[in-house]
């Protein structure tokens, strides 16, 4: 896996992808239990990346919305698409 510098130039859709393979394969119950614990930290990592990405996200969308005196302008996503 891409730790470290690597990490940042991943997409969120990737990593996304990464972590469903992840969660698939801690399901099976034949997985040894080494396998097990690096397959968790490995999620671990790739669900804080995707967590950390959402909330840039969020930020980002959050600037776009304030008005011009810089109040934020909260709606509904759907809304915000209508308009």
């Amino acid at each position: 896996h891409e730790w470290g510098n690597g990490m940042a130039k991943k997409r969120f859709e990737d990593t996304l992808g990464e972590l469903e393979k992840i969660v698939q394969r801690l399901e099976d119950p034949d997985v040894p239990l080494e396998e097990a614990v690096a397959l968790f930290e490995d999620g671990i990592k790739l669900s804080r990346f995707c967590s950390q990405k959402l909330d840039e996200v969020e930020k980002r969308v959050d600037v776009l919305l304030k008005d011009e005196l810089g109040n934020l302008l909260t709606r509904p996503f759907d809304e915000a698409q209508e308009q």
